[in-house]
This record gives structure tokens, C-alpha cells and sequence, in this order.
């Protein structure tokens, strides 16, 4: 099983970067990757077992289930229903704690996933690079700008 942590400090209150993640349907309006998505059959956004199909900047469309949501815990966990890239058994969680020094957030995403062993470590690198990464990057640019 491949495993993928990463991890950041944004300069922004935790309720704040929550308000802007945490609409499972909403990675269009924060993550650079996403351009559109939708909830399938008209579920609410954070009602479990819900899933999102959304557009990648790329091209690819995925699809993915709500598999936690909390808003106390300031936590989501998904699991990846279909993607282009060869993986299985996929489980994400994007969860958001208190820095009480100078009232940041630690962010931390992490993933498991199974796929063939050749292509672990490239999956694993791009997943935490392009997606965890890049979105915690568009997160800090964001709250830069709010000043």
C-alpha cells in the first residue's frame, strides 16, 4: 500500500481556511487543478456517501465519495470511486488543526492507495505535489492576499 503526508502552515485562523475547504463540491473555487463539479443525484455536499464528479485543469474527470465530514474536527475524508491513474483502495483525509502562534493553521492531507509497485512512488510523488501541495500553495496565496 503506497502512503502520501503532506503538510503545511497557513497564515490564516483555522476557522477561516475551514470556510474556504470545506464544501466537499467546492474544489473549483480553491484548488487550481479543478475546474468544475457537481454533486451527483442532488445530495447535500456534506452528507456521507455522497459523491463528487469534478474536471481536472487537464482534461481527466474523477469521481469521489464523501467518507467523513466534521465540522468540529475540521475534517474531510474521501475515497477516490474512479480516476485515470492506476489505483485502488484509495482513502484521503484533508484535515485542518489550530496554530495558536500567531493563529495559523496546520494543514495536513494524506492518502493510501494500492497500485502496481512500479508505480507507487510516482503516483504517491504526484498526488502529494500537484494536489496536496498545490492546494495548500493556492490556500496560502489566497490568505496572502486577504493581507
Amino acid at each position: 500500500m503506497a502512503k502520501v503526508t503532506i503538510s503545511s502552515v497557513i497564515d490564516a485562523p483555522v476557522e477561516k481556511v475551514w470556510a474556504r475547504i470545506r464544501d466537499f463540491n467546492g474544489l473549483p473555487n480553491w484548488h487550481p487543478r479543478m475546474v468544475s463539479s457537481h454533486i451527483e443525484d442532488g445530495k447535500d455536499a456534506t452528507e456521507i456517501g455522497c459523491v463528487r464528479n469534478f474536471q481536472l485543469a487537464s482534461g481527466p474527470t474523477l469521481r469521489e465519495k464523501l467518507t467523513a465530514f466534521s465540522d468540529a474536527d475540521y475534517l474531510v475524508s474521501y475515497s477516490i470511486l474512479e480516476t485515470p491513474q492506476p489505483l485502488t483502495n484509495h482513502a484521503s483525509t484533508l484535515q485542518l488543526r489550530r496554530v495558536t502562534d500567531g493563529d495559523r493553521t496546520y494543514a495536513e492531507w494524506t492518502a493510501t492507495f494500492d497500485t502496481a509497485p512500479e508505480d507507487a512512488e510516482k503516483l504517491a510523488q504526484g498526488m502529494g505535489q500537484n494536489v496536496f501541495q498545490g492546494g495548500f500553495n493556492a490556500l496560502k496565496e489566497h490568505f496572502a492576499k486577504q493581507g
